[in-house]
């Protein structure tokens, strides 16, 4: 019979999951993984496989933890129009809330779009199924609420969205414009109800 690991998998991941938000899969060295999770390479390798096998792992969690509870505000309760105020103001307030001088993290799977998944398939598909579920939310939230054109509208909350979440990572003032932005339109497509 193997060992059992010597260590909490969930802590290993989110660890690694915060790095490579941070710093991105190419940049996040191997020697950077190891301080971040406390595991030496082989431990990492052992249990993950590979960086990649530890990428796929961060990513899954940060999917779990992060994207689908935030999704899930759009199909919660109340009407469509409260769902989709409630969701980007939950949003503005991660991005306006950080500390001066704190790492700007953006969304790890943007920030994947715009590195790893120009090159790599399995992240590009995984990049765009998040686009494609953020959408058919928005969408579905729009439908609720009753408003006119709510695909090409879910489609510019979308764009809204995933520009906030770039620039984020460089201007936090300008991500709350973009975000801003979006209340502003959801407020004008669906005045009070």
């Amino acid at each position: 019979m193997g060992r059992m690991p010597a260590f909490e998998r969930t802590a290993v991941v989110t660890a690694a999951r915060d790095l490579f938000w941070d710093r991105g899969f190419d940049a996040a060295s191997l020697a950077e993984l190891e301080n971040a999770t406390g595991l030496n390479r082989s431990s990492l390798y052992h249990a993950f496989g590979s960086k990649r096998g530890l990428f796929d792992a961060a990513v899954e969690d940060y999917l779990t933890s992060v994207i689908r509870p935030r999704l899930g505000i759009l199909s919660g309760n109340g009407d469509g129009r409260t769902r989709l105020l409630a969701y980007f103001t939950d949003l503005r307030t991660a991005v306006a809330g950080l500390p001066e001088g704190s790492t700007r993290r953006g969304c790890l799977l943007v920030n994947c779009a715009t590195g790893l998944a120009g090159h790599d398939e399995p992240t590009r598909r995984i990049v765009d199924d998040y686009r494609s579920s953020l959408t058919a939310a928005l969408h579905a939230a729009l439908d609720a609420a009753g408003a006119e054109h709510s695909l090409e509208r879910a489609r510019t909350l979308t764009a809204l969205d995933i520009s906030a979440m770039v620039i984020a990572r460089v201007d936090a003032v300008e991500s709350v414009a973009l975000l801003d932005t979006a209340l502003d339109q959801v407020r004008a497509w669906l005045p009070g109800q």
